[in-house]
């Protein structure tokens, strides 16, 4: 991670009460840029199960709340040096839902080969470990 930010989030009451309940998943959520505004796109805010009629889309895009200031340092140099906008995490501060973003440089082939290969090794390991006891 190279930078980080503590931003707001657009959000309706029924994706504010399912947050209260943790039931929401950054894993395959990031943040793009589009019209001067940014956008946290794939984050899963499960559907709040005592709200039947107003119930929300699971996975649809929300928009971040920064400055204009913040958007030209922050989300512009993702942009421009091919970096990327991350969730880190989402809470609560003095009742209002906040979003950590960070940017990050993503792993080039050969860090994903050796990762593997470190992840294979410790697999064997442990299997060997499993096997003398």
């Amino acid at each position: 991670m190279l930078d980080h930010l503590e931003c707001g989030i657009v959000l309706t009451g029924c994706e504010v009460k399912s947050l209260r309940e943790g039931r929401m998943s950054l894993d395959e959520a990031y943040g793009r840029v589009d019209r001067g505004e940014v956008w946290l796109m794939g984050c899963d805010i499960q559907e709040y199960t005592f709200d039947s009629q107003q119930n929300h889309d699971p996975r649809r895009r929300r928009k971040l709340l920064m400055h204009r200031r913040e958007i030209n340092k922050f989300a512009n140099q993702a942009y421009e040096k091919n970096l990327t906008l991350v969730p880190l995490k989402m809470y609560f501060k003095s009742g209002r839902a906040k979003v950590l973003m960070g940017i990050c440089r993503g792993k080039k082939n050969y860090d994903k080969r050796q990762a593997l290969k470190k992840h294979d090794a410790q697999r064997e390991i442990d299997r060997a470990m499993r096997r003398d006891r």
